[in-house]
C-alpha cells in the first residue's frame, strides 16, 4: 500500500516493507521508486524494513516543488527517515547518490551508511574526447541531451535502451509504464528542472560524510566516458577509509533494475556490516 508523506504544501509517496533496520530506496531521474521492484522484496526478505520511495516531483508524487536540487531531495529524504523512526542506510541511484551524500554529511545521527548506484555526486566537466573515442558516451549523451533540453518521451526512452544494456524479463511493460507516468502533465519538465541541476552540491558535501559509502558503477554506463575513473574521484573526496568502489560487469547507468542480483550480491554484505555497527 503506497503511504504518503506531506512536506510544506507537497507530498512524496512511499511504499514500506519488511522488518528490521531501516533501508531507504531512492531512484533517480525520469523514474519511480518502481525501479527497486527487485531490490525492495529481496531487501526485506533477509530482514529490513525497506522505505522505497517516489523522489519530489515523480511517481506518485506531487508536482509543484519550488526546487530539485540534490540538497532538496536530500531534505526530503531526512524528513522520511525522521518519520519512519531512522536510523537508515539509503541507496540512491543517480542524482540521489547525491541526495544520498548531502543527507549523510547533514543528518549524521540519522545515515548510517549510503550506497551509491551510478552515482551523480560531482560536478561534472563535459569531455570532448570521451564523445569522439567512446560510442557508447556519445550515443547516451545525445538521447539524454534530447530528453532534457526538449522534455521529449521518445528521446527519453533511446536512452533508457542504452542505459540498459541488459534488459530484464519485464522489459517492455516496464518501459511502457515509464511511458505513461512520463506522459503525464508536468513530468517531463520535473527532469528538466533536475538535469539542469549541478551535483556540486552533493560534491561539496562529500569530505563531510562520516559513515561507510559502496559506490556501485557499471563498465557500460553511457554517462560518463570512463565510468571506473568517475567511482575512483568520488573516494577520493570521501575521507580516507570510508569509501569502497564496486565495478559491475556489464551494467549500465540502471544497476538495481538490469544487474539487480549483482547489487545485491554487493549491498548485503555492506548493509550488514554497517547496520551491525550501529
Amino acid at each position: 500500500m503506497t503511504e504518503h508523506l506531506s512536506i510544506g504544501a507537497n507530498t512524496i509517496a512511499y511504499d514500506l516493507i519488511g522488518e528490521g533496520p531501516l533501508v531507504v530506496l531512492a531512484h533517480g531521474i525520469g523514474d519511480s521508486r518502481h525501479s527497486y521492484r527487485f531490490i525492495a522484496p529481496a531487501l526485506a526478505a533477509a530482514g529490513y524494513r525497506v522505505a522505497s520511495v517516489d523522489l519530489r516531483g515523480c511517481g506518485d508524487s506531487s508536482l509543484g516543488w519550488d526546487g530539485y536540487s540534490r540538497t532538496e531531495i536530500a531534505g526530503d529524504l531526512v524528513a522520511l527517515i525522521r518519520h519512519l523512526g531512522g536510523p537508515a542506510v539509503i541507496m540512491g541511484h543517480s542524482i540521489s547518490g547525491g541526495a544520498a551524500t548531502v543527507a549523510a554529511a547533514t543528518a549524521p545521527d540519522l545515515i548510517r551508511g549510503l550506497v551509491e548506484v551510478a552515482p551523480f555526486t560531482r560536478a561534472q566537466s563535459f569531455d570532448v574526447g570521451g564523445l569522439f573515442k567512446n560510442k557508447l558516451y556519445r550515443t547516451g549523451t545525445l538521447h539524454l541531451g534530447r530528453a532534457a533540453m526538449l522534455g521529449n518521451v521518445k528521446a527519453w526512452k533511446r536512452y533508457l535502451d542504452v542505459a540498459n544494456p541488459a534488459k530484464p524479463a519485464d522489459w517492455d511493460a516496464e518501459l511502457g509504464r515509464i511511458e505513461a507516468k512520463m506522459s503525464e502533465p508536468g513530468r517531463m519538465k520535473v527532469l528538466k528542472a533536475m538535469g539542469m541541476t549541478s551535483p556540486g552540491d552533493a560534491g561539496a558535501q562529500l569530505a563531510n560524510v562520516r559513515c561507510p559509502v559502496l559506490v556501485l558503477v557499471g563498465t557500460e554506463d553511457p554517462d560518463w566516458a570512463d565510468p571506473r575513473a568517475e567511482g575512483e574521484k568520488i573516494l577520493a573526496d570521501l575521507p580516507e577509509g570510508l569509501g569502497q568502489l564496486e565495478m559491475i560487469q556489464g551494467g549500465g547507468h540502471y544497476l538495481h533494475t538490469s544487474s539487480s542480483q549483482a547489487v545485491l550480491d554487493l549491498s548485503l554484505p555492506f548493509l550488514a556490516r554497517t547496520l551491525a555497527r550501529g
